[in-house]
């Protein structure tokens, strides 16, 4: 029998094994095919989402000149998009490409289109004036530009992240800085994932190609991740994983659910009803293609750890954590408002915001510029400055009830860690900890001065 010495210092290598083991990869070059789900009218009318290709060890000396990254720098987005000054694809970094932002500290904790597009201009004014200039008035050009910069407040993004080499790396930077960058796109056959299959074909020849049958001949994202992960299991030598950025909570609307061709003429009732009248032959053809191509079957959030701003990706909360969490925010949403329904926080919240003015804090990170009152305060928007503002508690802790309410919501419920939900969970704590005592402060001079803002805004205590 081993000793309690022994025991514990074998506890402590395998746990050791196991932690480098989790580190190392994410120190490798990688290349990562990004799968992004639809929104807006192109979610509506397609269904089939975006793509674009995350290298870890490649980085953007400028929006379409590539280098090799430094120590400590995160990698670069390539993507194609139709009509940005007539380049073929573009170069964003990591964290910009995800939320508009520099540093992981600054993303909003809950984002809507204001805070959005005051984030995009701020970082168009500062990096993207060649490819987006402003209009003659000084004002915001229209475009798909914003498509470069916080496209996690849009959607859910998903990443298959196959092993590369810096000798990869290096040939791939001397081919794109070397060949003409010039837009050619087509919807049908030169389209964003045409050029995500040919930048991952350049790392790994012929590893993805477009379906003749699932997807018509079009190429489309959720086949080129299918097919990456079907390259995976064949190749066990190469490191492999899956992981998701999740999308940014807030007001903007949610993504949906990324469809190929026939999957998404399939799953719309606009466009099988009337067909399956017409032609009942034709319709039932498309849902012997989808049976036979597996097309259902392909679920992009199986398996995959959470991407959480700032540190390494994590596995998902549990569902039963998730519950749990839940209970617990619901039991001191009661408590806190007794005079309003729990599930009206949220949109309490929303509703404030709506009406507030982005703006940006001596450090460079956001703010909201809010009215309360005769007097103008300012609410840090992001982790790095939620509790330093000159805010009333109060709305500091409006601000976080409603970020934790809808990340612990049942259907963000893989798309979340308990890192960041015990990290939102402490700011709250905090933010009521400051909001007693100012309440108590408050009441010895004036008991009426600072009532909760949803209640003022109602008229006292009438529901």
């Amino acid at each position: 029998m081993l000793s309690r010495h022994i025991q514990k210092r074998r506890r402590w290598l395998f746990t050791l094994v196991v932690l480098l083991s989790t580190i190392a990869p994410y120190a490798r070059s990688a290349a990562t095919l990004l799968l992004e789900e639809p929104y807006g009218k192109m979610g509506f009318f397609t269904a089939t989402g975006h793509a674009g290709v995350y290298l870890s060890g490649v980085c953007a000396d400028s929006p379409v000149i590539l280098r090799r990254c430094a120590p400590g720098e995160l990698g670069a987005v390539l993507s194609r998009y139709d009509g940005i000054a007539g380049y073929n694809w573009i170069a964003t970094p990591l964290i910009p490409y995800l939320y508009a932002v520099e540093r992981p500290e600054d993303v909003p904790l809950f984002a809507d289109a204001k805070m959005v597009a005051f984030l995009r201009d701020r970082y168009r004014r500062k990096y993207l004036e060649a490819l987006a200039p402003d209009l003659q008035s000084g004002e915001t050009p229209g475009g798909n530009w914003y498509e470069l910069v916080g496209s996690s407040y849009d959607r859910a993004i998903y990443g298959f992240e196959i092993e590369t080499t810096p000798a990869q790396d290096a040939a791939l930077i001397q081919k794109y800085n070397s060949s003409p960058n010039r837009s050619h796109f087509h919807l049908v056959s030169n389209n964003c994932a045409d050029f995500a299959k040919d930048l991952i074909n350049f790392y790994y020849p012929h590893s993805l190609h477009r379906s003749l049958v699932a997807d018509v001949g079009m190429t489309t994202p959720k086949q080129m991740a299918k097919r990456l992960l079907k390259f995976s299991t064949r190749h066990p030598e190469l490191w492999f994983s899956r992981f998701v950025f999740p999308q940014v909570p807030g007001t903007m609307p949610r993504s949906t659910t990324v469809h190929g061709v026939v999957e998404s003429f399939l799953k719309s009732k606009k466009y099988i009803v009337p067909s399956a009248i017409a032609n009942p032959i034709f319709a039932g053809c498309v849902a012997a293609v989808y049976v036979g191509t597996g097309a259902g079957h392909f679920d992009p959030a199986r398996n995959a750890l959470v991407f959480d701003v700032g540190s390494e990706p994590e596995l998902p909360l549990s569902r039963e954590d998730r519950r749990a969490y839940q209970k617990e925010l619901q039991r001191l949403l009661a408590e806190t408002h007794p005079e309003t329904s729990t599930q009206h926080v949220e949109k309490a919240w929303a509703r404030l915001q709506s009406r507030a003015k982005a703006e940006l804090d001596e450090g460079g990170r956001p703010i909201l510029q809010m009215q309360v009152g005769e007097q103008q305060v300012r609410v840090g928007a992001s982790t790095g400055n939620v509790l330093s503002s000159d805010a009333p508690p109060q709305l500091v802790q409006q601000l976080l009830e409603a970020r934790l309410q809808m990340e612990l919501r049942r259907k963000m419920q893989p798309h979340i860690t308990e890192s960041e939900v015990v990290r939102d969970w402490r700011l709250l704590q905090q933010a009521m900890a400051a909001s007693e005592n100012d309440v108590q402060l408050t009441a010895r001079s004036s008991p009426h001065a600072l009532e909760p803002v949803s209640l003022r805004e109602r008229g006292g205590n009438n529901p």
